[in-house]
């Protein structure tokens, strides 16, 4: 039992009472700095660059919704986008429900469709006429 009140060391009014406090909390001030490098800084990063995302959405965006919409976006207003689902269908969304960007969105599609199909042909089989 003597064992056990000797290492509470806080409640004693000693001398020593300045050294034993500081090899307590030294182990406890360890374990915060490996929290914030571990846990609350990179949770900050990733809400910045989840906030510059959304800030950065413009019209013609491919964007995945939170609930696993895919659509492209028709208009951008202050608080909410207006997404293109279909030829003939809109959804309103808050822009806090936007899970992903990506900003190639229509125009790589439309890049894609707008090339030439190129007819290739094989060289020996015109060589010969």
């Amino acid at each position: 039992m003597d064992k056990f009140f000797s290492g509470l060391t806080l409640l004693q009014a000693d001398a020593n009472t300045t050294g034993s406090m500081l090899t307590t909390l030294v182990p406890f001030a360890l374990v915060f700095v490996i929290f914030y490098f571990l846990i609350i800084r990179p949770q900050n990063k990733k809400q910045k660059d989840m906030q510059k995302m959304i800030a950065g959405v413009k019209k013609g965006d491919k964007v995945i919704t939170i609930g696993g919409v895919h659509a492209i976006v028709d208009k951008v207003k202050e608080t909410t986008i207006v997404l293109k689902v279909d030829d003939n269908t809109r959804i309103e969304y808050s822009k806090s429900a936007i899970a992903t960007v990506d900003t190639k969105g229509e125009a790589s599609a439309d890049a894609a469709s707008d090339k030439p199909t190129e007819k290739l042909t094989d060289k020996s089989s015109e060589a010969k006429k």
